[in-house]
């Protein structure tokens, strides 16, 4: 039997600076993103679509989403395997595209740094991030594949 699980928050517009969106340098971009019980997120537009640059933007949410989503499995994966992980940090980098009828992401490559406790399961930790890949909701919602350039040390 298939699960189906349902997800919940609220963004707020935060940017009325008095007129609304009167105009469109009359507004600001800032919106906060909240969810029960939990702490709220500053986002705002990128600093390149008149945006906050100091406040998270939906483009590194969306970078945020994927490579935790691939960290979260990979942990998962190599708790599993017997690999024991005692430091993890990615540095995603995405592309988007741009053209006069909008946009979007066409490529994102995770940089994950991970380092292990035994030299003995290096090689089957740089394999767990194709099966983390493969099971990620996230990179599985995606019209293009993932690119991984990870790197595992003890």
């Amino acid at each position: 039997m298939d699960k189906k699980h349902t997800y919940c928050l609220s963004v707020v517009w935060t940017g009325n600076n008095g007129t609304g969106t009167s105009g469109y340098a009359d507004y600001d971009r800032s919106h906060t993103i909240e969810a029960r019980n939990k702490t709220s997120i500053l986002a705002s537009a990128a600093p390149e679509f008149r945006g906050d640059a100091s406040k998270y933007n939906p483009e590194e949410l969306f970078l945020a989403s994927i490579s935790t989503c691939h960290m979260l499995w990979y942990l998962h994966l190599c708790a599993v395997a017997g690999i024991v992980v005692i430091d993890y940090t990615d540095h995603p980098v995405g592309v988007m595209e741009e053209s006069k009828t909008g946009g979007r992401f066409v490529e994102v490559t995770l940089h994950p740094q991970v380092k292990i406790l035994e030299t003995s399961t290096v090689e089957d930790a740089i394999a767990q991030h194709k099966k983390a890949n493969e099971l990620c909701f996230i990179a599985n919602s995606l019209n293009f594949k993932v690119k991984h350039e990870a790197v595992v040390y003890c």
